[in-house]
């Protein structure tokens, strides 16, 4: 059991697979600047990590589980040699939690060894998968990252660039990667560009990550953002784009912008901060109430606290306090702990709630389970009314492209009405910010987003399974997480 899977935690919240990151530096620690690249993409999972490093013809991987400074070693690390490297950080949407499913990917073709970083989830990988079975292939895991990297090395063309292009017209669904094949580095993002990727210098070299975020905190400034469809190749003090094949419209994800990238990161020339501010100020206009305090579930939910605060005139204040360690022990509670449930990961500072009318601000309800205890425990520091307010739309489908959540029927949102939700969770009063209220924040038509798990309208037609543990097999390899050398 992993911490997510510990009551009071484990459903309510959305979870996302991957954060990736690629580095072309001659002359740098390139596994010491991806190593802290990984750390500042983290909160894009937290299951397990892995850097591979191209040095002089060959290639050195090492995965590990658990969190980034868990997965390696000062030792380890110093054996990542090269010039070059790609690096990814892990929520498994697709395949169990265990070494052999850690990324990034490595696999073999005739143009030599392919290691792909991946972020996203293909909707079409069983059908994949099954067809390169029936010509030989024999997998190692069971992540639709490894059917992805296997139809990149299986795909024709004389390149590798022409290998991608050609790979990418039979992958469905979501994919951001960064790619080491032929001593060479790429980023590519798939037609719809579903998950966020971009490029930044770090001294003069170009580098490629998830989210901006990791580019300041390794000291690279931001370029500008991979195109949907595109593929961009590394170079020395430069990038080379091979061209892009979008879609008839993009379809990044609105979560990205509501909770799942940083809020110190850019995405389309917005500060996430910022945007969700002002999710909160439009959370405010369309559902006002007079309260005395308003308070946040941090830390995701903090922005937008603000917004609504400054928008209404309530005092905004700290309440609830985030034990941020709790998330990250494998080790389980005794049965009087567990039957505390939330409140092993929030305390309540009574003080600032005791004979108040509060307003709760969220970023989210999935299943509402983490909603009641959470309002059970201001109702017992004193709260005299809890009024929630989410700061997204109720959540009604499913994900197909990368986001770990509910199947329907498991959905709060998809059972029962807003009315409902507030009565289930113990609340005074309820409400979400509306579809038009959150475009509105963004500064968006409602154009190049995509909203499936909102309005059940989604950017791919076509999906296999629903089930994350479809391509679930035993590795005939067993563990993953060691440092190898391999000749090109």
């Amino acid at each position: 059991m992993f911490p997510n899977d510990l009551p009071g935690f484990d459903g309510d919240t959305l979870h996302e697979e991957c954060g990736v990151f690629g580095i072309l530096a001659p002359g740098e620690d390139v596994a010491r600047v991806t190593y802290f690249a990984l750390y500042a993409l983290q909160h894009r999972g937290q299951e397990s990590a892995g850097i591979a490093t191209y040095d002089e013809g060959s290639i050195h991987v090492h995965h590990g589980m658990g969190l980034v400074a868990q997965a390696f070693s000062e030792p380890e690390l110093s054996q990542l040699t090269g010039s070059m490297a790609v690096g990814h950080t892990r929520y498994s949407t697709s395949g169990s939690v265990r070494a052999n499913n850690c990324g990034p990917i490595l696999t073999q073709s005739d143009l030599g060894s392919i290691v792909v970083a991946h972020n996203g989830n293909l909707t079409n990988a069983v059908a994949l998968r099954e067809e390169l079975e029936s010509h030989g292939e024999v997998f190692e895991s069971s992540t639709d990252s490894e059917v992805l990297a296997r139809v990149i090395a299986r795909a024709p063309g004389v390149t590798i660039v022409d290998r991608i292009r050609n790979a990418m017209a039979r992958m469905i669904g979501a994919f951001s990667l960064a790619i080491l094949a032929e001593g060479r580095v790429f980023a590519v993002r798939d037609p719809y560009g579903v998950r966020p990727l971009c490029l930044g210098t770090l001294h003069g070299h170009k580098v490629v990550a998830s989210e901006t975020a990791a580019l300041m905190t390794i000291g690279a400034t931001f370029d500008r953002e991979v195109e949907a469809g595109e593929i961009v190749e590394l170079r020395e003090g430069d990038v080379v784009s091979h061209g892009a094949t979008p879609a008839s419209h993009e379809a990044l994800c609105l979560f990205e912008m509501i909770y799942f990238a940083r809020p110190d990161s850019q995405i389309r020339g917005l500060r996430l901060h910022e945007a969700r501010q002002r999710m909160g100020r439009e959370l405010y206009r369309e559902h006002p109430i007079e309260a005395d305090v308003v308070v946040g579930l941090p830390d995701s939910a903090t922005p937008a606290t603000i917004g609504y605060a400054k928008e209404s005139g309530i005092p905004y204040a700290e309440a609830l306090i985030k034990n941020r360690y709790i998330g990250r022990t494998f080790i389980q509670p005794d049965q009087k702990l567990r039957e505390r449930g939330v409140s092993l990961k929030f305390n309540v500072i009574p003080e600032v709630v005791a004979g108040k009318r509060v307003v709760l601000v969220d970023d989210t309800i999935v299943r509402g389970t983490t909603s009641r205890p959470i309002v059970n425990l201001l109702r017992d520091a004193g709260a005299k009314e809890i009024h929630m307010r989410v700061h997204a739309p109720p959540i009604v489908w499913p994900c197909y492209l990368g986001v770990d959540f509910a199947r329907r029927e498991e959905l709060i949102a998809a059972r029962l009405s807003v009315q409902e939700i507030g009565e289930e969770i113990g609340a005074d009063s309820i409400a979400y910010l509306s579809l038009d209220g959150l475009f509105r924040a963004i500064g968006s038509n409602g154009a190049g987003f995509c909203t499936g798990c909102l309005t059940g309208s989604y950017p791919v037609p076509a999906f296999t399974s629903l089930d994350k543990l479809a391509l679930e097999v035993r590795s005939k390899n067993g563990s993953r997480a060691t440092k190898v050398g391999i000749a090109k």
